[in-house]
């Protein structure tokens, strides 16, 4: 579904109020059909000669992904992938905030930006101030687990991890794995099976 409001969003920046299903279809790489089967799923309707109005589509689509308010989110690991992250500027436009970046280092806790970077020692209290319920792991393969321990510790239930390990946790936590070499193995992969 994420993919459908990305395109949707796309759209109507350029001045799209109405789209039909073959059309998001073409857009996202799917079959029309499939676009329908998705939509259905999530109990939303379009009529069969006048498409889906875009502006309906993302407000079901913020009701479906909580869209209602800014969603709090902290980051630990300030190394090149967690830098990289804490300035990515399409978060707000996702209703996504960075409150609170974490790393060991005392030299990036004291560095001046416009992301305050805290030692580990604060971590319970920012999430707590914070509310915040999602983490991203941007560190090593040898902290990951340690770090990830820490912010199940502190309330946490939902971490996307950049460390190149999987993460041991209780089933109700959530978390996706993001494993760089991984995608561009898989991407070579592919190249070189179709040739």
């Amino acid at each position: 579904m994420l993919i459908y409001r990305t395109s949707l969003l796309r759209l109507k920046e350029m001045g799209v109020k109405k789209v039909y299903s073959f059309l998001l279809g073409q857009e996202t790489g799917v079959t029309a059909a499939q676009v329908r089967k998705d939509f259905s799923q999530y109990g939303i309707k379009g009529n069969q000669r006048g498409g889906y109005n875009i502006d309906d589509l993302l407000i079901s689509m913020k009701n479906l992904f909580h869209k209602e308010h800014f969603h709090n989110i902290i980051l630990v690991g300030m190394g090149n992938i967690g830098n990289a992250i804490a300035k990515y500027s399409k978060f707000v436009n996702r209703q996504i905030n960075i409150v609170a970046c974490f790393d060991i280092d005392p030299s990036k806790q004291s560095r001046r930006s416009d992301m305050p970077v805290y030692s580990m020692n604060r971590l319970e209290e920012i999430i707590n101030r914070f509310q915040v319920k999602v983490a991203i792991i941007a560190v090593t393969e040898l902290s990951a687990q340690d770090v990830c321990n820490q912010l199940l510790k502190s309330g946490i239930m939902g971490i996307v991890n950049f460390a190149p390990v999987i993460l041991k946790t209780p089933e109700n936590v959530i978390v996706n794995n993001v494993d760089l070499s991984d995608e561009i193995e898989s991407v070579i992969y592919y190249v070189f099976k179709n040739q």
